[in-house]
């Protein structure tokens, strides 16, 4: 069965940065494309960042200049590099592969000073 176990959600302060971690354990995965999302109470899941299997990135406006996505196919990660985080950056933050399997967890992050 394949699971998805995102890392790395913490509380930071406005202007800070965090770094985000998801493994995937998916024989293919340097074949999928990964998207990040994120979620706040009550609120649809947004997309966050795209990446594909040969490494090109999409972002949302919200995200764009201020995080990264990355991944690292020799151990089944991708990564979401945030910087300049915002008070409304706090979120539930997941990855998923295209097509979508059953969501993990997710990993809390929240800004506040």
């Amino acid at each position: 069965q394949v699971r998805i176990v995102e890392s790395g959600g913490d509380l930071a302060q406005p202007g800070g940065s965090l770094s985000l971690s998801c493994v995937v354990s998916d024989s293919m995965f340097s074949r999928l494309t990964m998207e990040w999302y994120r979620q706040t109470p009550g609120n649809e899941r947004e997309l966050v960042a795209t990446i594909f299997n040969v490494g090109s990135t999409t972002y949302a406006d919200s995200a764009k200049g201020r995080f990264t996505i990355s991944r690292d196919n020799a151990v089944n990660t991708v990564y979401l590099h945030m910087n300049n985080l915002k008070p409304e950056d706090t979120a539930r933050y997941y990855c998923n592969r295209v097509p979508p399997l059953p969501w993990g967890q997710g990993t809390q992050v929240t800004v506040s000073s």
